[in-house]
């Protein structure tokens, strides 16, 4: 009975520490300049998913949320007037054993860095190379 009464106390203060931390949500939030998940055929034109986007001067980073299904190479091209930037990101698979279970995560890996030097219009493509049954999440967030 005893050990119940001090385990109590102890569970409300981890807890109320944890929720006094800000989540990572917010402050992808604030940095998100571009997102979009493409997870259905209909998205793209002509095989291709294609937007326009105004960046400032800055850094940036790709994101993504890839899962088993996405494609397995993802080429991404940003143009814009003083700017170019193309990569063919690869999906790697890392496997994950338990004592009782395998699991994969999923990245793709690839240069997920950009450098804008000044403010521009851009226009971003995301190929997925024929897969587009699987989806993916891709994110440019601010550095």
């Amino acid at each position: 009975m005893n050990k119940k009464i001090i385990l109590i106390p102890i569970v409300a203060i981890i807890v109320i520490i944890f929720a006094s931390f800000p989540s990572d949500n917010s402050n992808e939030q604030k940095n998100t300049i571009f997102h979009v998940i493409l997870a259905d055929p209909s998205m793209y034109r002509n095989g291709v998913y294609t937007e326009e986007l105004t960046l400032e001067k800055g850094e940036y980073f790709f994101r993504f949320v890839p899962n088993g299904s996405s494609p397995k190479i993802l080429s991404i091209t940003l143009k814009g007037e003083t700017f170019d930037f193309s990569e063919n990101f690869q999906l790697v698979g890392t496997s994950h054993q338990t004592g009782i279970s395998e699991y994969f995560t999923w990245e793709y890996g690839g240069q997920k860095n950009i450098l804008i030097s000044e403010m521009q219009e851009i226009s971003i493509t995301i190929d997925p190379n024929g897969e587009t049954l699987g989806s993916v999440s891709v994110y440019i967030l601010e550095n």
